[in-house]
């Protein structure tokens, strides 16, 4: 029989095997979904999920017995040894998974590994749609973008607009043209003209008279 021999080796030592797990949980805290071998997967299932149920009853834990939250706190802080994991661990990750009873991961398997054909597989949080938030980081950002779009037309049109009302403003009545020397010279003997019937109407009536 084989006593006291839980777990997989995973072909390392003791202390090599812990820096592994404590390294893979930070990454699966911090992104929720990591890709790693079957093998090692499955050994961090049994890692993780026991310091997810410390932070899901720190989080229970009412105002008065706010040591103990901290001791757990602390606990997990011993083994991941990374304060912005726990930080996530404890205030996000619990929060999520604060109505579920257990089984806080799941392992979907991939294929193998091209080289050495490795069997390798996905772990995530089931609480926790991946897909779903990268697409509302896209449609976040493709809103962003016409609202981006929208400003610069507005800006183009009212640039227009001004552009017309300056050209406006900068044309300036043209002057009236100039009378040509002919065209004087031709007016003068019309004037002539009539001041010589004037003068003939005038001793026409003198005559009359």
């Amino acid at each position: 029989m084989e006593h006291r021999k839980k777990g997989r080796k995973l072909k390392r030592t003791a202390s090599h095997k812990k820096a592994l797990m404590a390294n893979l949980a930070v990454a699966l805290i911090k992104h929720k979904r990591i890709k790693t071998t079957v093998a090692k997967a499955k050994e961090l299932r049994t890692y993780i999920e026991p310091y997810v149920t410390k932070a899901k009853n720190a989080l229970n834990l009412k105002s008065a017995e706010a040591a103990k939250g901290l001791h757990l706190r602390r606990v997990v802080a011993s083994m991941i040894k990374d304060k912005e994991a726990v930080r996530i661990l404890f205030d996000e990750i619990a929060k999520k998974v604060e109505s579920r009873n257990g089984g806080y991961t799941r392992i979907l398997k991939t294929g193998f590994r091209y080289g050495d054909g490795a069997s390798e597989a996905i772990i995530e949080f089931v609480d926790y749609s991946i897909f779903k938030e990268k697409e509302k980081a896209a449609k976040k950002k493709e809103e962003v973008k016409d609202k981006g779009k929208e400003k610069t037309e507005v800006k183009e049109e009212d640039k227009t607009e001004e552009t017309k009302k300056d050209t406006k403003k900068k044309t300036v009545a043209k002057p009236k043209a100039k009378k040509t020397p002919a065209k004087e010279k031709e007016a003068k003997p019309k004037s002539t003209t009539t001041k010589a019937k004037k003068v003939t109407k005038q001793t026409k009536t003198k005559k009359g008279e």
